[in-house]
């Protein structure tokens, strides 16, 4: 080959190059962004909530409750997990930040109901906060009200015209009234001492209301009944349009549909028994939550695997990165106790052993797992890499500019697809 076969063939393999690494750009970014440091914030303060509620539930010893409330933590976990790799990816989508408000509102009403229950029926009201932790017991019917803007908003979190603003602020004014109607029973129940509740912290006896909080004891279940209605009109609005969608589209649309209508199910439920404080109205509702984690079950189906938000490279880069933490900490540790066995009075030397090996090896194991993990989850940056390096095998040999030129705009329309693909070359001066 001669020199400008050469220069040409090595400025075609940079260019290559440049393509594979513009493809795996996005997996391969490692300054965190802040968005991505804000959805990992709320995971965190989610994650606390549960652990706070573990020593609640040992101290009450309410475990019937942790039972009842599986279900919400099933669409709390869901919508944790869904949320965080959304948010990430899309900060500007609003869904993800509604998914993780849920995820926060589930253990948080689990902190507030079990405190509850300490203080009035374990305590006997002895312990400070119990009122409030009583009038925000009702803030867990704000996860129906996500739940109408997460289907409204799916999947790129705009309203589909301008008219739907009127019906989402109806939406949430109903789920305002409704809201008020049972912190105002809470009020009243706290309002006459002393306050008895039962296992899952609802009042067993309230006042009958008067005056204002009459009209609003009457208002407040029709403004709830007009949220379901109002909730089943926007999954009907999506259920409309998937009639006219086509391929990847019409599945999520499906595996939302089928979340929502659970969800509606379960919100009607929770308006049906917002009057009623009995054993079995509660088991009802705790019931119900477990359908309305169908919703964030759907959407994430639909987006792990219907590719939706682009969400694979996420995947791909997050598991990767949990393998080599797991790797690095075992060997790490293994080091430290295999040192420190051999030389019991040297602990500091296995400590500095163990980190100078685990940081030459970080490079090489994170390369060598992301390859792997990408063969399974981020097949764009695979397939580009394999691309490259066939390529450059095969140019290795070649001597026709030719036959170069063609290689090329191959593997062009193999990895790329495009519908017309032409190649310039210009002679040296």
């Amino acid at each position: 080959m001669g020199a400008g076969q050469r220069g040409t063939g090595y400025a075609l393999r940079r260019g290559l190059i440049r393509w594979r690494d513009r493809v795996g750009a996005a997996a391969s970014a490692a300054a965190p962004t802040p968005a991505a440091a804000a959805a990992w914030l709320v995971a965190g303060v989610a994650l606390a909530g549960y652990a706070a509620c573990l020593p609640l539930l040992y101290l009450t010893g309410d475990y019937a409750q942790a039972g009842y409330g599986a279900g919400g933590t099933v669409a709390g976990l869901v919508c944790l997990a869904v949320g965080v790799l959304v948010a990430r990816r899309q900060p500007g989508n609003p869904i993800g930040w509604l998914l993780l408000g849920w995820a926060v509102l589930i253990p948080a009403s689990g902190l507030v109901t079990l405190y509850a229950v300490a203080d009035y029926r374990v305590h006997h009201a002895a312990l400070p906060f119990g009122a409030a932790a009583l009038l925000l017991e009702p803030a867990q019917f704000l996860i129906a009200v996500l739940a109408g803007l997460i289907v409204v908003l799916f999947p790129d979190g705009t309203l589909p015209s301008r008219r739907w603003r009127w019906a989402v602020a109806g939406f949430l004014a109903a789920a305002a009234v409704f809201l008020a109607h049972l912190v105002a029973g809470q009020a009243r129940a706290i309002g006459r001492p002393p306050v008895r509740v039962d296992l899952a912290g609802a009042p067993l006896a309230h006042p009958p209301p008067a005056g204002a909080a009459a009209v609003l004891a009457r208002a407040g279940p029709l403004a709830g009944w007009l949220a379901v209605i109002l909730l089943l009109a926007f999954t009907a609005r999506q259920a409309a349009s998937y009639s006219r969608a086509t391929g990847n589209r019409r599945q999520q649309l499906r595996w939302l549909i089928t979340g929502a209508v659970s969800c509606v199910l379960a919100t009607a439920v929770t308006v049906a028994s917002g009057s009623s404080y009995s054993t079995a109205a509660r088991i009802i509702q705790d019931a119900a939550d477990l359908g309305a984690a169908a919703l964030p079950v759907g959407i994430g189906i639909g987006i792990v695997k219907y590719r939706l938000y682009d969400i694979d490279r996420i995947i791909s880069r997050t598991l990767a990165y949990a393998i080599l933490t797991g790797l690095l900490a075992g060997l790490y540790t293994g080091l430290v106790l295999l040192v420190s066995w051999a030389a019991p009075h040297s602990s500091a030397v296995a400590v500095a052993a163990a980190t100078l090996a685990v940081a030459a090896l970080f490079n090489p194991l994170r390369r060598r797992i992301q390859r792997l993990v990408d063969r399974r989850f981020n097949r764009a940056r695979y397939d580009a890499d394999a691309a490259v390096a066939a390529f450059a095998a095969r140019l290795q040999d070649a001597v026709d500019l030719d036959t170069i030129r063609a290689d090329l705009l191959g593997v062009v329309h193999r990895s790329l697809e495009p519908a017309h693909a032409r190649i310039w070359l210009t002679r040296p001066r």
